[in-house]
């Protein structure tokens, strides 16, 4: 019971922030998530503010999504409020993980980043003490209100491992540790039980892909949707993250970023290993016409459309989860003539 009410406790402030985040009156909910937009003030770097405008003017979302590597550079508080200022212009509530160069290229921790972004309106963000995993859960309301209807995992997939670059023997990419395991396992726990014990729709946001991102597109019988384009930069070891989730039973998908060349979804073992897309200017690797992912959720389903929408309109890689992902019976398709 005392551990209950830790969870409860910590989830309340949680609660009152995502009274915003609701499900439109025709039952939708749109996310946009930018990705890897390294911002440095260059003009080759501006090219990602203009992603922003072009995107949130065309899709109008519900609620943005950035995980990680905003910045690539000093100074860290001019070139983040570059960012997240364009996007606050557009009355747009929104959220940020971290990906590995965040701190790297700045010299400011995740949490001195994470104080910053809050302090941009339409944030939301809620407070975390220092020390404490920049985790946390949105909850999105039915479009009436009356119930949490669906939920949104924020985590921060960290950078590179303790010692890295000298010691290289944990390998290049940090993991997620076993105790945001268990946070995740105990939100999804109690939020099931709060949903009448059916777990709530979920999606899951952060930077690193996980390794079974690796595994499954190895699988060239696993459906694949979008572009691939190089190998996929996860960490060495496996900390159990998409095993909870698929016991979990709430998770649909999980969206990353961190490798440019990517954009693609595949389905594994029913959740949506996906890539958002390359969303900056031409200040580091990439290959892909720079955009965003859209996610359109579906009130009181399983099921989510998304695509790409890059910086100069087109809409590519469409599909729904989970029907783009499965094979039919072919057999027992109707006659075309």
């Amino acid at each position: 019971m005392r551990q209950l009410s830790l969870i409860l406790l910590f989830l309340l402030p949680l609660s009152l922030v995502a009274q915003s985040l609701r499900f439109r009156p025709n039952g939708e909910f749109k996310i946009v998530q930018f990705t890897d937009v390294h911002y440095n003030g260059s003009p080759q770097s501006k090219v990602a503010l203009s992603v922003v405008d072009s995107v949130l003017q065309h899709e109008r979302p519900d609620l943005v999504v950035l995980t990680g590597d905003i910045l690539w550079g000093q100074p860290a508080q001019d070139h983040l409020y570059n960012v997240l200022n364009r996007i606050a212009k557009y009355k747009v509530p929104f959220v940020y993980e971290f990906g590995n160069h965040d701190s790297e290229m700045t010299g400011l921790t995740n949490h001195d980043l994470y104080n910053m972004a809050r302090k941009v309106k339409n944030n939301l963000m809620p407070d975390i003490r220092e020390g404490k995993e920049l985790d946390y859960v949105l909850r999105i309301l039915s479009h009436d209100g009356s119930r949490t209807a669906a939920a949104l995992y924020c985590l921060d997939s960290h950078s590179y491992p303790a010692g890295f670059p000298k010691d290289k023997s944990h390998g290049t990419y940090a993991w997620l540790t076993f105790e945001q395991v268990e946070w995740y396992r105990q939100n999804s726990r109690l939020l099931t039980q709060q949903n009448g014990g059916t777990p709530l729709p979920a999606l899951a946001f952060f930077h690193i892909p996980l390794p079974e991102y690796h595994e499954a597109v190895k699988d060239e019988d696993a459906i694949l949707t979008g572009t691939r384009r190089e190998t996929v930069c996860s960490p060495e070891f496996n900390t159990g993250m998409f095993t909870a989730m698929m016991e979990g039973g709430d998770v649909m998908g999980i969206f990353c970023g961190h490798d440019h060349d990517n954009d693609y979804t595949v389905m594994w073992h029913n959740i949506l290993l996906g890539y958002g897309r390359y969303s900056g200017g031409n200040t580091v690797y990439n290959h892909l016409p720079c955009g965003a992912r859209v996610i359109i959720l579906k009130e009181g389903q399983r099921r989510f459309d998304t695509y790409i929408r890059e910086r100069k309109g087109r809409v590519t890689n469409s599909s729904t989860y989970p029907d783009s992902y499965v094979s039919d019976d072919w057999e027992k398709r109707p006659l075309e003539y």
